[in-house]
């Protein structure tokens, strides 16, 4: 991964904790129930997930309590627009944002010497069966200040206000309370301590229990799309609830998610864009091995391109050709291979009317669909980009962080 890290394209926007940092932090974990961390230096994203601390305990969900509850660490201000590297529930990123938006001058405040835990409830203490999935409505965020400081705070303000009674100032042991207390906390009186619990309201959102499941609830009719076989086929022996119970990889989904406006899934529109473009080099290079040039130059040069093309077998060749091939009506989306249904799965899009609350979700489904289009997975699905990733041939590693590097900069103009 170390191209990717070079790149500034792997984890690169994380909070590094120094060691007094990582001492709060395991007094976090202690808080929570999770067994504290052995090292000394780590880093921790927008939810303070850590990447050191899941490499070390071998779990990178080690901030849940079980499936159904998740908890955030705020260890410092500068977790405030960080990215959530790995989410549980596709919402917590805008969760963690609420809350930061919410609480700006309390989070600085606190994290000048404490720390905070964030307890998101959605009341619902652990999950039985799949369709438990439908009960996620409103997830209140709780919190828990390290040392109770927000507690301390009002003790000494009941210890000020007992001070100006009648004649307490002149009482010596009240003295000796109220140095104690300035000694051991600080002055406290002007600082914002208090942390409102918020409200979350869930809609359509993807979730990593049961396997992985996308709940879709905001259109015609609710949709369960599962990942993992086993947690579908247990789903689908309920009868009682009004829901439509898909598995990610049949073939109707994409006619019923179409059918929803969801999706839509113009090929002819898409193959003149550069999405298809770089979609159709990426399924090239998935047939290209023991080659005489670099698999980048063979996808940027376009003479080198069908070169190779011609190269490869007759099957192969007719995969990557199968969209064109389409488009020239000569060949029908029905009569294709499971390979050459993925390349037309590829090309569907959230639906233009979607809510920009959807569009990230409906991404995140497609992409795992056909995880063919590298920038597409990069941007909204990076855990599986990086998972193929690690697989990829160098020469076509440097190609995919080429093309991400180049649409970045496309977008930044």
């Amino acid at each position: 991964m170390q191209k990717l890290k070079d790149a500034k394209l792997y984890k690169g926007e994380l909070v590094s904790l120094n060691t007094p940092l990582v001492n709060r932090y395991n007094q976090c974990l202690k808080l929570i129930g999770i067994a504290p961390t052995a090292l000394t230096q780590i880093s921790v994203d927008g939810i303070g997930w850590s990447p050191e601390v899941a490499e070390e305990k071998d779990n990178l969900y080690y901030l849940n309590i079980g499936e159904a509850n998740t908890n955030a660490i705020i260890i410092s201000p500068e977790q405030h627009h960080k990215p959530v590297y790995f989410p549980f529930h596709s919402f917590d990123k805008d969760i963690m944002y609420g809350i930061f938006a919410a609480h700006k001058k309390a989070i600085t405040d606190i994290t000048r010497d404490g720390a905070i835990c964030v307890d998101l409830d959605q009341f619902i203490d652990a999950f039985y069966h799949p369709l438990d999935l439908l009960k996620y409505k409103t997830i209140s965020t709780g919190f828990r200040i390290l040392n109770d400081l927000d507690k301390k705070q009002e003790e000494q303000l009941e210890l000020i206000e007992t001070f100006y009674e009648g004649n307490n100032f002149i009482d010596d042991q009240m003295h000796i309370k109220l140095l104690a207390s300035a000694r051991k906390h600080g002055d406290l009186r002007q600082r914002k301590l208090k942390l409102t619990p918020l409200t979350y309201q869930t809609t359509s959102f993807y979730t990593k229990a049961f396997g992985g499941v996308f709940v879709l609830r905001d259109f015609i009719q609710t949709i369960l799309i599962f990942e993992d076989d086993k947690n579908y086929k247990e789903a689908i022996k309920d009868t009682e609830q009004d829901v439509l119970i898909y598995k990610i990889t049949d073939d109707e989904l994409l006619d019923k998610l179409i059918d929803h406006s969801i999706i839509t899934s113009d090929i002819e529109d898409e193959a003149k864009t550069e999405r298809y473009a770089r979609i159709k080099k990426f399924v090239l290079s998935r047939y290209l091995t023991h080659t005489d040039h670099p698999i980048k130059d063979i996808l940027e040069d376009h003479i080198l391109f069908k070169s190779y093309l011609h190269k490869i077998n007759e099957l192969d060749r007719n995969t990557v050709l199968c969209v064109d091939k389409f488009v020239a009506k000569s060949a029908s989306v029905t009569e294709t291979t499971k390979d050459q249904k993925q390349f037309f799965k590829a090309l569907a899009k959230p639906h233009s009317s979607l809510q920009d609350e959807h569009l990230t979700l409906i991404w995140k489904l497609l992409l795992k669909i056909a995880p063919l289009d590298i920038v597409n997975l990069y941007y909204f699905e990076k855990e599986l980009f990086y998972d193929h990733y690690k697989n990829w041939d160098a020469s076509l590693k440097d190609w995919a962080i080429a093309t991400i590097k180049e649409d970045l900069k496309n977008h930044s103009l």
